[in-house]
């Protein structure tokens, strides 16, 4: 058996059409397959390869710390540097009440772990998220997921749990004394790439503070750059009380986060000790490679491009199939006429050399998040494809 098939038998399968290009290096914004096929990576991994792929920075990284430890025990036992180091980087870099973080394996874990803090926290059950939001995959964060096509199977999930429309005002009023937590992505995005109104946001932040309801940001799709501030809450003058990262923060490797203050975080320690617990998350190699990699971000200037290539993004892809685009930096989504053609152009444009994707929330959408370090070369190559896919259709 060929690898395909071994992919096909052996593999589990999330899809019955996966795209299944056998892949076999990466550099900057491209992908080659086994043929020697280049694909420019229009949605950089799901937004995980913000700096692009094989930064040599971020590989010596993995290989000097892979060569002095892996996994030895993780989480509160042993001082370990690459932990520590990230940790206080990221901190360096965030609000002072954002001053203390629990490293998960994934951005569905940091949901958990939020959730669990919040509830610990408050004493309190009560918690409100979005319709259209999506926050993760395991049976916790799936309960906030904002759509009933993709909890109804798994049913029954987390009690209390409130979805109401993003941006309305009727979120703000269904907060009351009983809230544990409001979760928000800052930019909502598998609906398309939607970002909030900034008065709404804060007048959220107003209520939550009133009650004592903390409030959550999902940044795991937004963080690092990608809408063109190292962190989106940036942009709108409002800071959450715990921040979920994923995606990018391990700049390839597998790596979460939810971040709070040292005081709220404190909760998880004591009534029950081991509050939160887990074998793999801050693992030494994932982190020696996301602090490499957010080290690149922060010295080259590419979060300061973003809202220019955006900008150049958007000049170039006019075509009067597109009927609107969303966007908010190097991240925006293409409206077509169905959900049948935007997926046809997705399926051309994989096969024109540009890999792509649509929206869990909006099928009728064309994905694009292509590594923040693409340039304006670049952005010309990938759009001229995209334009080509759209026009043999």
């Amino acid at each position: 058996m060929n690898n395909r098939q071994l992919f096909l038998s052996h593999v589990a399968q999330t899809s019955p059409k996966p795209i299944g290009i056998e892949m076999v290096r990466a550099e900057g914004i491209y992908l080659w397959d086994t043929s020697g096929k280049k694909y420019i990576d229009a949605i950089a991994g799901f937004s995980v390869c913000n700096i692009g792929h094989g930064n040599m920075h971020v590989v010596k990284a993995v290989q000097e710390q892979a060569a002095a430890y892996m996994h030895v025990i993780v989480y509160g036992e042993f001082i370990e540097s690459p932990q520590v180091s990230y940790a206080s980087l990221l901190v360096n870099h965030l609000p002072e009440s954002l001053n203390c973080v629990y490293f998960t394996n994934s951005g569905s874990e940091a949901t958990e772990g939020a959730m669990k803090l919040a509830k610990r926290v408050t004493n309190r059950t009560k918690i409100i998220a979005c319709k259209n939001a999506y926050h993760g995959s395991t049976q916790g964060s799936l309960s906030v997921m904002g759509d009933e096509y993709w909890r109804n199977a798994f049913r029954p999930l987390l009690p209390d749990v409130h979805h109401v429309n993003f941006g309305s005002s009727e979120l703000i009023a269904a907060i009351d004394a009983h809230t544990a937590c409001v979760i928000i992505e800052t930019v909502q995005a598998e609906s398309g790439i939607n970002p909030p109104d900034k008065k709404w946001l804060q007048l959220l932040r107003k209520k939550c503070s009133a009650l004592g309801v903390l409030l959550i940001f999902d940044e795991i799709q937004a963080g690092f750059g990608r809408t063109g501030t190292l962190w989106a809450f940036e942009q709108f003058e409002v800071v959450p009380d715990i921040l979920l990262l994923g995606k990018a923060l391990g700049g390839g490797m597998p790596l979460g986060a939810f971040i709070a203050s040292t005081e709220l975080m404190h909760a998880l320690t004591h009534n029950p000790v081991l509050g939160h617990i887990t074998t793999f998350g801050g693992h030494p190699v994932s982190c020696a490679a996301g602090k490499a990699a957010m080290e690149v971000l922060l010295q080259e200037n590419h979060i300061n491009q973003v809202k220019q290539k955006e900008q150049q993004l958007l000049q170039l892809l006019k075509h009067p199939a597109i009927k609107t685009i969303n966007h908010h930096g190097l991240w925006m989504s293409l409206q077509f006429e169905t959900a049948e053609k935007a997926q046809a152009i997705v399926h051309q444009c994989v096969l024109n050399g540009v890999v792509t994707d649509w929206f869990l929330f909006a099928p009728d959408r064309l994905r694009i998040a292509p590594p923040l370090t693409i340039t304006p070369t670049e952005i010309e190559e990938m759009c001229h494809i995209i334009i080509k896919s759209i026009n043999q259709i």
